[in-house]
């Protein structure tokens, strides 16, 4: 079978759906190589900035990785803002929604809400911003892993001299993120939080 036999979903037989099913399997081994294309479609992206998309998203998880971040961590950062391109009102969603299967949950809220603390930085040069925009989210166990994303990471990765390190370096870490069996508790680890820096690591990076 190459094609299922129906035209409507309530026609289709079992056979149709085990064979849209591992077909769709088979498919998703790809998405890791499919998110590091579209990271490089980000340098078409937003324009402006001293670096372009891309080169913040690099810098960003160049910047996690010699603090010591965690896998979780550094593939966050580096897809924080995939959804720049498709999703310019809400990209932050939309990162998260790619990556909230297969990293720890404190990772894919920090993703999905960085938009919100960013305003801290520049919402109050803008008409109608709220740069306290982050406060409806005080009180949550994750507000101070967020805050610490976005000072270190995110807001502060701009800088054209910066000596980042090559998307293709962190190919193996999007692989080994997107392989893991999706939805894991294990990996999920809800309520489970992880340090954004590890001395310890950093030295030896």
């Amino acid at each position: 079978m190459d094609k299922v036999s129906f035209t409507r979903m309530k026609d289709g037989t079992k056979e149709d759906y085990e064979f849209l099913t591992a077909h769709e399997i088979d498919h998703t081994k790809g998405t890791a190589q499919r998110l590091m294309k579209a990271l490089v479609e980000l340098d078409e992206g937003l324009s402006g900035y001293q670096i372009t998309r891309l080169g913040h998203s690099v810098q960003s998880a160049t910047r996690a990785w010699r603090d010591g971040a965690d896998e979780d961590w550094v593939v966050g950062a580096l897809l924080h803002d995939i959804g720049d391109i498709y999703a310019p009102y809400n990209h932050d969603e939309y990162a998260a929604a790619i990556l909230r299967p297969f990293v720890r949950e404190q990772v894919a809220w920090c993703v999905e809400k960085h938009a919100d603390f960013q305003m801290l930085y520049y919402g109050h040069h803008l008409e109608g911003c709220d740069p306290h925009k982050r406060e409806r989210h005080r009180g949550h166990p994750y507000f101070d892993d967020c805050a610490e994303f976005c000072e270190r990471w995110d807001q502060a990765s701009f800088d054209p001299d910066y000596d980042d390190l090559p998307l293709d370096f962190f190919a193996p870490m999007v692989e080994e993120v997107f392989a893991r069996k999706p939805y894991d508790s294990e990996v999920i680890r809800a309520g489970v939080r992880e340090p954004l820096v590890r001395p310890d690591v950093a030295t030896s990076r």
